[in-house]
């Protein structure tokens, strides 16, 4: 499991990120995330993962995802040297709903996960509040900066059901239609057999929208995971 490979070491470590969209109607959107994880800032990677999916955009406000996605960490120290602790594969649904408060842009996101391990199936849920504020535009469009925040739960089926709390702190700079960056600083608490312990992460995202000057739908800068 990638949160007890991070509970191992205290290091600040790097995440990274490349997640890819594309339109393919006017309420259509497919895409593509990879990460890479590491124990130490740049060094030690543990952790990656691939995944995509469909997006349907019901109206400017709400929209449903279905996606799938493998997810592997090695054992500490990382560095891809050891052996596996944890392959996974994903699939989960998705209902994201986004509304305004003057400048400030939410999105509320509720995620249901399968998951399957070569140890068992479990299932998980997941809700995520984003919030992001342009500076010296009304929104996020071309050469744009801006600041953003989410903070996320992870709670399981079965006893203790808390898993995992996810909290992100960064900016970010829209370039254009198609390109975008955000870096910030993520602090990961995981909680397992009644221990918990977390990590600290600086992360790096490159958002990149292959058909950004035909997509209707505003959206807020964030990660797909």
């Amino acid at each position: 499991m990638q949160g007890i490979a991070c509970a191992q070491k205290s290091h600040f470590g790097s995440w990274n990120v490349i997640n890819t969209r594309i339109t393919l109607a006017p309420r259509f959107e497919a895409f593509n995330e990879l990460q890479l994880r590491s124990q130490s800032f740049y060094k030690d990677h543990f952790y990656y993962e691939v995944k995509g999916g469909i997006s349907y955009f019901i109206n400017k406000n709400f929209s449903f995802l279905v996606g799938a996605g493998r997810y592997i960490t090695y054992s500490d120290p990382g560095s891809f040297t050891k052996p596996i602790t944890g392959n996974e594969f994903r699939f989960w649904q998705q209902l994201t709903m986004n509304n305004y408060l003057e400048k400030i842009k939410f999105e509320h996101r509720y995620r249901v996960e399968q998951r399957w391990f070569k140890t068992g199936y479990r299932n998980r849920f997941r809700y995520r509040l984003n919030a992001a504020v342009p500076i010296g535009h009304n929104k996020i469009e071309p050469r744009t900066p801006y600041v953003a925040a989410f903070n996320e739960i992870f709670l399981t089926n079965k006893a203790p059901y808390f898993e995992r709390n996810r909290v992100f702190v960064g900016g970010g700079y829209q370039i254009n239609n198609y390109i975008g960056i955000q870096p910030g600083y993520v602090y990961q608490y995981d909680y397992r057999n009644g221990n918990g312990a977390g990590k600290h992460f600086f992360q790096l995202t490159l958002m990149l929208d292959l058909d950004g000057s035909k997509n209707p739908n505003q959206r807020i800068p964030s990660n797909l995971d």
